[in-house]
């Protein structure tokens, strides 16, 4: 009985910080002395109050979190940007922590299937990158830009490419590097355009990919799809004599498109989408 009261207790301080906390912007938020004491049972009945369940998704009629999820289930296409009434939402979770947990659980699976495989010893097994949001973040320049709630703008976008600043994504450099070591060579293939190579070159050494196999860019004057130029990228890798065993991007058109690869993995990126 007694724990039955201490449990109920712990409840309602929770429900009470809760209901009694709010952000500048309205947002419901817990405690962190509160979440850390008592919220590990209890979060996941109060999480649905907090996010876009609750006045964000109202404002729109779809909650942002299903938004996302139909987003990255490909179910959301050809949008321009993220929800107006979401940016709040996108940028929490880009920034909250939640963006680097989800990156985190695609990259295990990765590494476990990258470790199960039975290599042929000819060095031709090769695992194919996408760069924007797979092996670098260009969160730098969209936390500038509403996280993707304002119309793209390609000068100021590239402009911000050519400076080479942009920091690795951490799950992607780790699962870049135990490649290596298992001896499956790594491709980029990126829809960047000609122009970018060397400022995309020099920004992957600084955040720390060293030794792929090839960086492919799209040609400054092609008119085809981010996924018709990918696919027959690929085609010409396998053609040439390699093995596709793996296939990583944050965009359907990285991972879509015969040939795709022995295997996909889906990065989380509510921020954009690429047709």
């Amino acid at each position: 009985m007694a724990a039955a009261k201490n449990k109920l207790l712990a409840a309602a301080v929770v429900l009470v910080a809760f209901l009694a906390t709010t952000t500048s912007s309205g947002a419901w938020r817990i405690p962190a002395e509160v979440v850390d004491e008592y919220a590990a049972p209890l979060i996941h009945m109060l999480r649905p109050l907090a996010s876009s369940g609750g006045h964000l998704g109202r404002s729109a009629g779809v909650p942002c979190d299903s938004w996302r999820f139909a987003v990255e289930t490909n179910n959301a296409r050809d949008w321009r940007t993220v929800p107006e009434h979401c940016e709040w939402y996108v940028g929490n979770y880009m920034m909250g922590g939640h963006y680097a947990e989800d990156s985190k659980a695609v990259v295990d699976e990765a590494v476990a299937y990258a470790e199960s495989l039975n290599l042929t010893g000819t060095g031709k097994e090769v695992w194919v990158f996408d760069v924007d949001e797979t092996t670098l973040s260009n969160l730098p320049y969209y936390a500038k830009h509403g996280f993707g709630a304002e119309p793209f703008n390609s000068k100021a976008f590239g402009d911000y490419a050519k400076e080479a600043n942009a920091p690795a994504l951490p799950e992607t450099l780790r699962l870049f590097n135990r490649l290596k070591s298992l001896g499956i060579k790594p491709v980029i293939l990126t829809g960047r355009r000609e122009d970018k190579r060397e400022a995309t070159a020099k920004n992957l050494e600084r955040a720390g990919y060293y030794g792929y196999e090839k960086l492919l860019v799209k040609p400054q004057d092609a008119r085809v799809s981010s996924m018709v130029f990918k696919a027959g990228e690929r085609k010409k890798l396998e053609d040439a004599g390699y093995i596709i065993v793996g296939n990583i991007g944050d965009q359907w058109t990285d991972i879509l498109g015969a040939p795709e690869g022995a295997r996909t993995f889906k990065l989380p990126d509510p921020m954009y989408y690429v047709g």
